[in-house]
This record gives structure tokens, sequence and C-alpha cells, in this order.
């Protein structure tokens, strides 16, 4: 934990984001470096421009990809495109525009010039398809690294079905993306971005809110509603939706800066706009007892924070319980048969409060892109990941969007509140008197893209270990029970505990998931025993 973790940054902190623009545009990728090339993550592709991992040369070639792969796909209808706050966020959506246009796409921008979260383009496609069954189809693409450190750009595409894009097409947009930067950009294609249209994301989005929030029971019920957008992109959706439906929200920092000089930092020193981070929620946190409920977004407002006055910031996992458990017992227009989905990283009293709604759990590995297909039919209710990013379905049970919304979810626990009469941090102490109290750490490390590499490789069938903690081994997975997709890492479980661990999608760092029935310490041995066994089975892989 770096020694300043929690604490409002400093001027030594803050970004130079004059010159990181200027490198942007001035560095250019050496395509034999593997830093220096096109790479999508579990959301999009992301890096900084001082690293020349995210400047103009890369924008171009992946939309000049992204447009032959949509053509190839028969995508020929209307494309959305929206960006967050970081400071690189508008010079790469420029990039882009050049690009799309140059390529006789029809691109759709935001009406008023405004930031736009990653739910508001998903929500644009799939109510733009919806509204044109058997039309050429509507995709999008958001132009953010989500809650990364301002020094960042990201980029991420979104097909027709309006969730992120799977690892077919990402793979197919990266590969042709670093061969049109090998050879030069000779085939960009690129053109003044004037032909483009004007979309009202913020003012549809919040207009149709109210048909998966109960939002005239929030404001009969005239909860008190703190909103922090952490200087994202959400700054005026909050604004729209206290005006659109008459609610008691307050925007508790309206401020915008690309380089957050109003962050406190995260566990490792970092500036970092993760909402579900207890640093970075430090400043957010004093504002409790204002409230009934205090929320935070990050910078695409795809992930939320929620805050209590009775429980402070609430754990992720602990609040995706209370939400599962709210939803499938007050939503009679889902499907009956809805599953509810999971990350196999989330915590397992899902497991047990599905169980007792009678659900069929469903539980992929990490990246939101899993949950698209059950989301899209309806067959699945919701989705969400511990580290608090997750969306739900409509009233009426038909999608609402196929990414993460943190807005919806921050709204969520205001709906809660309004029609139970209670906090959701109460009702999580009411589920875990009912299915166990689950103690719970998820701990990043440092990693080498080398033994980044190594830890996504391992299978169950390297873990030799056959107890943990005390308990016998019950399953060594590398595979989800869900959908039988690779995890990317190893889940190792007994009865009432388990482990995790799979390298970070978008940073250079390792995460430890554990989670114990029988608490902290119980936990802690968890962990010690989790790092022996992954070393036993790191090592074990490198002498193969």
């Amino acid at each position: 934990m770096h020694e300043r973790a929690g604490q409002l940054a400093q001027e030594s902190d803050l970004i130079d984001d004059e010159a990181l623009v200027r490198a942007y545009f001035e560095l250019h990728p050496d395509a034999s470096d593997p830093a220096q090339r096109v790479v999508f993550g579990t959301s999009g592709h992301r890096g900084s421009a001082f690293d020349a991992a995210f400047n103009e040369d890369h924008i171009a070639a992946i939309t000049q990809a992204i447009c032959e792969y949509r053509a190839s796909q028969g995508t020929t209808g209307p494309l959305f495109i929206g960006a967050d706050t970081h400071a690189l966020s508008a010079p790469a959506q420029t990039t882009a525009l050049e690009v799309l246009v140059g390529n006789g796409v029809r691109v759709l921008v935001d009406e008023f010039g405004d930031y736009v979260p990653t739910p508001a383009i998903s929500h644009a496609i799939i109510a733009y398809n919806r509204a044109h069954p058997g039309e050429p189809q509507a995709d999008g693409i958001v132009v953010t690294p989500s809650h990364n450190p301002p020094r960042d750009g990201g980029f991420k595409y979104n097909p027709p079905h309006g969730g992120p894009a799977d690892s077919d097409a990402t793979s197919w947009i990266a590969a042709r993306a670093n061969t049109i930067i090998e050879g030069g950009l000779r085939e960009v294609r690129e053109a003044e971005p004037s032909a483009v249209e004007a979309y009202d994301f913020r003012g549809v989005y919040v207009d149709d809110l109210a048909s998966i929030i109960d939002v005239a029971a929030i404001a009969r019920a005239g909860v008190r509603i703190g909103a922090d957008p952490l200087g994202g992109a959400s700054v005026s959706y909050w604004s729209a939706i206290a005006e659109r439906y008459g609610l008691d929200l307050t925007v508790v920092n309206p401020r915008v800066d690309p380089r957050w000089p109003f962050a406190t930092l995260d566990w490792d020193g970092k500036i970092r706009m993760d909402p579900s981070s207890p640093n970075v929620m430090a400043a957010v946190l004093p504002h409790r007892h204002e409230f009934d409920v205090v929320t935070g977004n990050d910078a695409d407002a795809d992930r939320h924070g929620i805050i209590t006055p009775d429980g402070g910031l609430m754990n992720p996992n602990h609040y995706l319980a209370v939400a599962i458990d709210y939803l499938y017992s007050h939503r009679p227009g889902w499907r009956s048969d809805a599953a509810i989905g999971k990350t196999f990283v989330s915590s397992a009293i899902i497991d047990r409060v599905a169980a007792g709604l009678g659900r069929r759990l469903w539980e992929v590995p990490v990246g939101f892109k899993w949950f698209v297909p059950g989301l899209a039919d309806g067959s699945v209710g919701f989705g969400g990941e511990e580290s608090a990013g997750a969306s739900f379905l409509r009233l009426d049970g038909s999608a609402w969007t196929t990414d993460k919304d943190g807005i919806l979810l921050a709204l969520l626990a205001s709906e809660i509140i309004a029609v139970t009469g209670r906090s959701p941090s109460e009702l999580y102490g009411d589920l875990t008197a009912k299915y166990g109290a689950p103690a719970y750490e998820r701990v990043d490390a440092p990693a080498s893209k080398a033994e980044k590499a190594a830890l996504g490789a391992l299978t169950g069938d390297s873990v030799t270990a056959t107890t943990l903690a005390g308990e016998p081994i019950t399953a060594k997975l590398s595979a989800a029970p869900g959908n039988g997709a690779a995890l990317g890492g190893v889940k190792v479980v007994a009865d009432s505990a388990w482990f995790a661990a799979r390298p970070s999608g978008t940073e250079d760092v390792y995460k430890l998931y554990a989670e114990s029935f029988k608490g902290p310490e119980h936990l802690a041995q968890v962990q010690a025993e989790a790092r022996t066994i992954l070393a036993t089975a790191l090592g074990a892989s490198a002498r193969a």
C-alpha cells in the first residue's frame, strides 16, 4: 500500500495534459515492440501516449480496421461514437471521425458536444436497432480507458448487440490494425470530419430511465441522493436526471479536469477513478451523513460505488448480492427462468442468494462481453462483476444495455431505499444472517508481461495441492462453469473458501482474489496458501 493512498493528489502527481496530447500526435509506435502494438484487453485497446502505446497512428489503424470489420459483417447502419473526460479521448475521437468519414460510415456524435458514458453508447445502439428491425444495424465506439490513470487513453468497439466486442472480433481488429501500422498507414482512408450527424445521447438515455428504474418511487420517498461523477462523463447526466424526475439529487463534485487534481490516490499511489476503491472514494466518504445514499462513477460511468450512512462504502460484492436479491423479488416482468450472471471471481454469497431465490447461477470468465447474449435475449436478468460493473433488464424484461452501467446501478440503490425503507448495507446484513458472512479481498500486485502470460496459461491440472486452508479442494477450474470458456487464470474451491488468480487485462498487475466464510483469519490463511500453490504451479509450468 502506498504511503499516501487515500490522500489528495499533489501537484507532483498530476500529468502535463498538454504534453500528453502532443505526444499523441508526435510519437509513433515501433511495430517490433510488443508494448507499442495494438492489443485489446478485456475492454478495448489501452495505453499512454507517453509510452507510444496510444497515439494517432494506433487510433487511425484501429478505426480503419473497425471499418473493414463492420463491412465484412454486413454492418452498414450508423455508428455511434462518444468519448470520456481523459485528456487523450478528445484527440482520439477526432482521429476516429476522420477515418470513419473517410470510409463513408454514417457517424453520430453527441448533439451538445458533451462527454458520453459507455452505457449511453450501448443504450443508443440497442434503441436504434430495436426501432429499425430488418434495416442496416448500428454499432458504436467508446473512446475511454475507463477507470485507468489520467495518462492513459482507451478505445473500444461495440458491435450491433451493443456490448463489448467478443474475442474473435477484437483479435481480428487488433491483428489488422497492427498490419496497417506496419505498412506505414498507407491503407488508412481519411477525410475532413464534417459530414457527421448529431444524437442526443443524454436526453434519450435519461428520458428512458423510467422503463428500468422506479424513479417515481424515489421521488415520492424523497430519497436524498449525492452523486459524485469523479470527474467523469456522467457529470451532466446526473443533473439532467434530477431535473427530469424531480429528485432530491445533488452533484457533490461537478468538476472536470483531465489531470484529476481533486482525486485521492489509489492503493499504489496512482490517480485512478475506481469508485469501488476505498482510497479513491476517500474524498467522497465525508458526505455519507448528508444524504441517504452517495454514489460514485468512474470516467466513463460503467462502474459504480455505493456509500450509505450506516455502512460507508459498500464492497462491490455486497452490493451486487443485495441488488440481485432485490431485483429478482421486484421485477415480475422478467422471465421466470432468467438466470443470475456473475464472473468467477465474484463472491460466493451470490451463489447462495441465487440458490435461495431458486434461480440458475451462470458463472462466466471476467469480461462483461460474456453477459451480452443473455442480457440481449432476456435469459439472464442481471450480469455483474466484482469490479463494480453490472447491468440488468428493463421492467418488461427486455434489454437496456449490454455493457456495464454505473449510473443505473447507482440509481438502483435509491430505488431499493425508496421501496424497502432500508439501506443496501442494512439489507446486506440480512443476507449474511441468512447465508453467512464472507470475508473477501482482492489484492493487486505488480507483474511483468511474461509473468502475466504464464499466469493466464495455467490450467486446473497445474494445481497439485489437495487441500486449501484445512479443507479438501473440491474444484480446480480453468474454464467457467456457466459457458465452458477459458478463465484466463485459475480458481481453486473448497467448501467454505476459494481463491482465484488472473492477470489484469488493462494494467501490468496480477489479481489474487480470495474469500472465506470462516472469517478474516481463515481468509489470511487461504491467501497465504494460495500464493504457495500458485508459485508451485507457475514453477512447474516454467519447467515444463
